[in-house]
């Protein structure tokens, strides 16, 4: 902030309003205070052009320094614009991608339902499969004998 007071009442489009340069006049006249007594202590006199003078000059800087809180206003909402923009499209690339991700799970899901469903089925119809297995394995035997006995008849020793 204090940069932008040199700035203001430095800039020379704005005359400065420092102490140094102000229109001041002293009169080293004696004064009586307020018990009476004499004093000889400069006293401060404006006159009219002065006060003028230096009224102008804090017109101007108010003046300037209002343009700049303008400019810096609208620097921020455009900035602001911008960020909240951005934001509400992020929030929509992260809706979309959200609700993309969900409908994969969902069909993931499914899939792997069904091929949990499938597992215990084909579980449920192997459990029958030993029994099978042993039925098989007396058949062949018996195939087995008889392809012996055929053999035995067929080409005798």
């Amino acid at each position: 902030m204090e940069e932008e007071e040199q700035q203001f009442t430095q800039h020379p489009e704005y005359p400065c309003s420092d102490p140094d340069n102000a229109p001041q006049s002293t009169s080293a006249e004696p004064t009586r205070d307020p018990d009476g007594l004499e004093s000889t202590e400069p006293k401060p006199s404006f006159n009219q052009n002065d006060i003028v003078k230096a009224l102008e000059v804090v017109e101007r800087d108010s003046v300037a320094i209002a343009d700049s809180f303008s400019s810096l206003f609208a620097s921020l909402r455009l900035a602001l614009s911008e960020v909240t923009s951005s934001s509400v499209d992020h929030m929509q690339c992260f809706s979309d991608a959200a609700g993309r991700l969900q409908e994969s799970v969902l069909d993931a899901a499914t899939k792997g339902n069904h091929y949990i469903n499938s597992c215990l089925r084909l579980n449920e119809e192997m459990k029958g499969i030993n029994n099978l297995a042993a039925q098989l394995k007396f058949l062949r035997r018996n195939v087995d004998a008889l392809d012996t006995a055929v053999n035995r008849l067929v080409r005798p020793p």
